[in-house]
């Protein structure tokens, strides 16, 4: 029996204030999906939103979560992006079967384009974020770099231009000093961020800086990496506190600038630069408002710990992998977690909000309580088939740094104390590991590392104990040629493009 669409019916009052707006939520009648690989970033915001669900093409509850859709997997072309994986799941028959069931809806995603605009239309859903086109031109880390320099926003010196030889990169970087970051417009900073401070730096990565167009050269300074989160609404920009970023560690991540986990806590870096980073994403979110947009964005700010001056590193126009660790910390939900702010912009309903008092309670150290989170993958030039797998749910450390599974769990809020952790598995048994290839997160009560931004002793067991879990064995001979070691391997598995 084909479905008939009923018309939700929205309240014709104006919301007055959270109270208001968290009972909206909790009587939501419109069906609302994130579309994504996984279910991470939005992780337990079924929680909160009724009738939000998951679509998503990798299962880490092995069939337990009791909002995540799973397709079954159809033959498709290999996936180059999480674009990729989004259009493929849009495109499935199961998905759409099931979305039409449903009725008529609003979608999130982490990553998409036009092509998944126009899927999601088809479907009946409203994609409740940006244009495709506006996000492409804010996620161009140039673009972003001249937005701020214009609004005032510090940023690492540097240089802008095209570059053609080793030459002309010293020419133009002659102002910086010897050792240089270079950056391409758009990527993952773990793969598209060049050190380099010789001629021999510049031929290994001359490849992907030549005839690609501008490249931001900066001076190389000591960062101590932060990200802080943040909604445009129409009534003002809400800042979440700044979290420290974990970046380049070799036991979570072969990438020498790649991120690999970040830590909320009360009083992170002194007052003054709380303060300055709060005031820089306001400003931000000014820009972004008059560029036309709205919603969810991350700015990843550097401290030069030679000097302590903060600058802005780059920002991410979308949801992030900081997002769950942001949006289930204490100040969030003492209130209502920050993705329902970007949410509710897109649900047909007038509302009021004293965003100033937010940012004021936000900022209070006393509403911030601590965790950290790890993602880790696979970090040996090496490529193998998974045998075996640590399941998805909360984990225990006994006294002497050895971990066990204690239960299945969906909620980091269960996590009790620094002796346990919430691992959410992506790379699963059959899937191929390789050099970068992601394998999981965890999250865990407390710091990860030291006050000299290093890992702590019990950061690093947990990191050997949950590796420990995973085994692999050598890939069908078949498939060896293919998939040498620093190859991306051709089956279509999680981990070959950033999915966080």
């Amino acid at each position: 029996m084909e479905h008939q669409k009923t018309e939700t019916a929205q309240p014709t009052r104006t919301l007055h204030g959270l109270s208001d707006i968290r009972r909206f939520f909790r009587r939501n009648d419109t069906p609302i999906y994130f579309i994504s690989a996984t279910n991470f970033n939005l992780l337990g915001a079924d929680e909160w939103v009724h009738h939000f669900k998951y679509i998503n093409y990798i299962d880490c509850f092995d069939g337990q979560h009791p909002n995540l859709f799973v397709p079954p997997e159809i033959a498709h072309t290999e996936f180059q992006s999480i674009e990729d994986i989004n259009n493929y799941l849009l495109e499935h028959k199961a998905v759409a079967d099931y979305v039409r069931s449903r009725g008529p809806g609003k979608a999130l995603f982490l990553m998409f384009d036009e092509n998944t605009e126009k899927l999601a239309r088809e479907l009946d859903l409203e994609v409740c974020l940006p244009p495709a086109s506006l996000r492409q031109h804010l996620d161009d880390k140039l673009v972003t770099t001249r937005i701020a320099e214009a609004a005032g926003i510090d940023c690492v010196p540097n240089v802008m231009a095209a570059v053609d030889s080793y030459e002309d990169l010293r020419r133009l970087s002659a102002d910086l000093g010897t050792d240089l970051v270079v950056q391409t417009a758009f990527g993952d900073s773990g793969h598209t961020t060049f050190m380099i401070s010789d001629e021999e730096d510049w031929a290994e990565h001359a490849d992907e800086i030549v005839g690609g167009g501008e490249v931001k050269i900066m001076k190389r300074i000591k960062p101590r990496g932060t990200a802080v989160e943040a909604c445009v609404t129409r009534h003002g920009t809400i800042v979440a506190p700044i979290m420290t970023e974990l970046v380049g560690f070799p036991e979570l991540t072969p990438y020498e600038g790649g991120w690999c986990g970040n830590e909320i806590f009360a009083n992170a870096f002194n007052a003054d630069l709380r303060d300055q980073a709060r005031e820089a994403t306001l400003a931000m979110g000014e820009c972004l408002k008059r560029e036309g947009y709205r919603g969810y964005f991350e700015l990843d700010f550097l401290i030069d710990s030679d000097t302590d001056k903060l600058y802005l590193g780059e920002m991410n126009p979308r949801i992030t992998g900081a997002s769950s660790i942001t949006n289930h910390a204490a100040f969030s939900l003492s209130d209502m977690p920050l993705f329902m702010f970007h949410l509710l912009e897109w649900m047909d309903v007038d509302y009021t909000l004293d965003v100033d008092e937010i940012n004021r309670r936000w900022a209070d150290p006393d509403n911030i309580d601590c965790w950290g989170q790890l993602v880790l993958k696979h970090t040996a030039d090496s490529v193998g088939v998974i045998t075996e797998a640590p399941p998805t749910g909360i984990w225990r450390m006994d006294a002497d740094g050895n971990i066990s599974f204690s239960r299945y769990d969906t909620h980091r809020y269960h996590v009790e104390s620094e002796a346990e952790a919430l691992f959410v598995r992506i790379a699963g048994v059959g899937d191929y590991w390789y050099e970068g290839a992601d394998l999981g997160i965890l999250v865990t009560r407390g710091r990860l590392m030291n006050d000299d931004f290093q890992l702590n002793q019990r950061a690093r067991a947990w990191i050997a104990g949950i590796k420990s879990h995973f085994q692999a064995s050598a890939p069908p001979a078949e498939n060896e040629a293919h998939l040498a070691p620093g190859a991306l391997t051709a089956h279509p598995v999680p981990g070959s493009f950033k999915l966080l």
